[in-house]
């Protein structure tokens, strides 16, 4: 967001996942709010039944509607109007994190009613089959495609949050100062994109996430896609690198669900996928999060040079994307990147 004399991108930056969920969209999510200063961060993608976790100053924060950019108290936090909101947990989370005075949300975004979370509970195909979280999001927006559901500005509860977020994202854009959106779900999941009918039901890219904050492309200035070194993947589905429990025990790759609490299933590097979300969301960054589930030795690190393995690794990568690798991550704090993207100036 900044060009190399300092002055702010008057364009927004746009975070989307490369795999199956879980690479790590909010910790690079909230390191970009921290070092860029936005003046508008705007949740997309689907709903509370993605969960972003992010580690800041000893606080460990598992947020499900509430953008990732809430380590930095400057920015203001938007969820735009494509993003479901479930009223009683966007409410438990604003007032646990006490970000009351800083949060809108797009009165046209759709709303989780309970009638649609005991549609999906009670959808034999996505319980048994697809393995959903159970978040309602299917039947939400099966409602909003037949102009039933509700809205937010329906929901007296929502009066005092309710803002245009698509006008306050361009507003911020128009002026210089910065907008941040971070999408949730990753490329393998997208309804259109991904391993159809395991994703979730609806599109992930970076495409949708514009759409979501109500930008139009031209709007967008970067768009960073962020890839796991080990990927997982929680619920049903093709899994082409998958390792059994036991070999991902021996990693030090144990992760459950931060919504479901169900242990994920994990893999190795899938470089055909990760060519795939390349093609189609057309990053103009690349961020490679878990280094340190490679190389152990680097957790924490977030300059310098790295050991031989990790170095090995990511030539890997770049290689097989044909692309440099700009932001790693090396641990689980906001604070855990190396950022080539600063050292060279901005310049790819």
């Amino acid at each position: 967001m900044t060009d190399t004399t300092g002055k702010r991108n008057a364009r927004a930056t746009i975070v989307v996942g490369g795999q199956w969920g879980d690479e790590a969209k909010g910790k690079i999510s909230s390191y970009l709010a921290l070092r860029d200063d936005p003046a508008v961060a705007v949740r997309a993608g689907l709903g509370p039944g993605a969960g972003h976790t992010v580690v800041h100053e000893g606080r460990t924060l598992r947020l499900r509607q509430v953008p990732s950019a809430i380590v930095n108290p400057r920015t203001r936090l938007l969820l735009g109007a494509g993003v479901l909101i479930r009223p009683e947990v966007l409410l438990r989370e604003i007032e646990e994190n006490g970000v009351a005075d800083r949060i809108g949300v797009d009165h046209r975004a759709t709303v989780i009613d309970p009638a649609h979370l005991a549609a999906e509970q009670a959808d034999a195909g996505l319980r048994d089959k697809v393995r959903s979280t159970g978040s309602g999001h299917g039947p939400a927006l099966a409602g909003r495609a037949m102009r039933a559901a509700r809205r937010a500005e329906d929901i007296p509860e929502l009066a005092p949050y309710l803002t245009d977020a698509a006008e306050e994202a361009n507003r911020a854009v128009d002026a210089g100062d910065g907008v941040l959106v971070e999408g949730t779900n990753g490329f393998g999941l997208s309804v259109l994109f991904g391993t159809y009918p395991y994703t979730v039901g609806k599109d992930s890219t970076a495409s949708t996430a514009a759409a979501d904050a109500g930008l139009g492309p031209l709007a967008v200035d970067e768009v960073v896609l962020v890839l796991r070194a080990h990927p997982t993947r929680v619920g049903a589905g093709p899994f082409p690198t998958e390792i059994d429990e036991r070999e991902a025990e021996r990693l030090g790759v144990v992760e459950f669900g931060t919504v479901t609490g169900r242990r994920r299933r994990v893999g190795g590097f899938d470089m055909a996928q990760a060519r795939e979300a390349v093609r189609i969301n057309r990053p103009s960054r690349i961020a490679l999060t878990f280094l340190d589930q490679v190389d152990p030795a680097v957790l924490g690190q977030d300059g310098g040079e790295l050991p031989e393995a990790a170095v090995e690794f990511v030539k890997h990568i770049e290689e097989g994307l044909e692309r440099p690798v700009d932001l790693i991550g090396t641990g689980p704090g906001s604070g855990h990147v190396i950022d080539r993207w600063v050292r060279t100036g901005g310049a790819r």
